[in-house]
């Protein structure tokens, strides 16, 4: 049930959320938000490792960042400067209700959840379509690799309605916004895409640039295997004389360097980035890439929502629940073995890795060059 304001807000504090993807996946939201109410002054709360990703977004007005392990009281000091007259808690947490709470913002609304409805004015149902990301156990994953049936090893559809950008949206929808998707977005300039080209000296590659994120922060079950990649990249490149730019934060430095290595016979086709951008500069690297392949990852997000095409391999995650981009945009595939086990939402996996070992190199190539065939149109 949507609310009715009388008067209408004029200035609304968003709380967002903590992670990159997520952040990416709340943008519908905010411009469903910013449409329903145009004259409001839009106030974002975001980690501040974040905070450059909504410069020059047209749903946000002013960023509020706060620090990694910042105090909840020194955040609700921030927060009443804003003199918000509503709040829009999007993140599930009791401390993010506890922020605006201590803000005395006099309108707060969320999703109900334990240890925090009573810090919330309007408590928002949670939604019929949701489905939780459940952690499969390793007695479960057993069940479904030796069924007893074939039906039984069959992993149930998502429905569209289950994607998380729907969370987000459900939520603006309790203030009256319209529900309907949009395609998550963000914004690059083209001073930010000339900038990055003069400093990693784009312009000397005389073919297509490519970007390539072989990463994964949660944990090596979101990762195909390197080797696989590297075959990938390699046939790609042999096909259309592209070249790569390589993408992965500090963790991801010695990942990349192997690529980097292995293309060794073909010097000034790779250029490796990792733990090497900002958040900004990987923005507009990326808006200059025609395709992105990439691990089920923050920066996969970011890609789409820039207008570049991805191909992804999933593997213990669902592209149902938090694929990138709108769902069902025909610019971005993605590509799983389907085993049986799959999504088991685990960080490593408890067997023998067959959600990716089983992913061919010849079917990641194909969804490439569908991919470039579609964004060179």
């Amino acid at each position: 049930m949507s609310l009715t304001f009388q008067p209408a807000p004029r200035r609304i504090l968003i709380r967002g959320v903590n992670w990159l993807g997520d952040a990416v996946m709340t943008t519908p939201a905010l411009l469903r938000l910013r449409a329903a109410f145009p004259a409001a002054q839009l106030t974002l709360l975001t980690p501040e490792k974040l905070a450059d990703l909504w410069k020059h977004h047209p749903a946000v007005d002013e960023v509020i960042s706060f620090a990694h392990g910042e105090g909840i009281f020194s955040v609700a000091k921030k927060l009443r400067a804003a003199k918000a007259d509503l709040a829009l808690v999007l993140p599930n947490s009791p401390r993010s209700a506890l922020e605006v709470w201590l803000a005395h913002i006099p309108r707060r609304i969320g999703y109900a959840r334990p240890w925090r409805n009573f810090l919330l004015t309007q408590a928002v149902a949670p939604r019929a379509a949701a489905v939780k990301m459940h952690k499969r156990s390793l007695d479960e994953i057993q069940a479904l690799i030796t069924p007893v049936s074939p039906v039984q090893s069959r992993t149930p559809e998502i429905p569209a309605a289950a994607h998380q950008i729907h969370e987000y949206l459900q939520l603006t929808a309790a203030l009256g916004a319209d529900p309907a998707p949009l395609a998550p977005q963000l914004t690059v300039v083209p001073a930010e895409l000339a900038e990055v080209t003069q400093k990693f000296g784009l312009d000397r590659f005389s073919g297509s640039l490519l970007g390539l994120n072989p990463g994964a922060e949660y944990g090596p079950a979101k990762r195909w295997p390197v080797g696989k990649f590297i075959a990938a990249a390699k046939e790609i490149q042999q096909r259309t004389q592209c070249s790569w730019i390589l993408f992965g934060g500090p963790n991801d430095v010695a990942l990349a360097k192997q690529i980097e290595l292995a293309f060794g016979d073909r010097p000034g086709m790779v250029l490796n980035l990792a733990g090497k951008t900002g958040l900004r500069e990987l923005m507009s690297l990326l808006k200059h890439c025609l395709v992105l392949l990439t691990n089920d990852t923050g920066p996969m997000h970011v890609a789409a929502a820039l207008g570049t095409p991805v191909v992804v391999t999933f593997g213990s995650t669902s592209p149902a629940l938090t694929g990138p981009g709108l769902p069902g945009d025909p610019r971005n595939h993605f590509l799983s073995a389907r085993a049986p086990c799959s999504p088991c939402f685990l960080r490593e996996c408890p067997i023998d890795f067959r959600c990716m070992n089983h992913l061919g190199v010849e079917g990641v190539v194909e969804a490439v060059m569908k991919a470039l065939e579609i964004a060179m149109k």
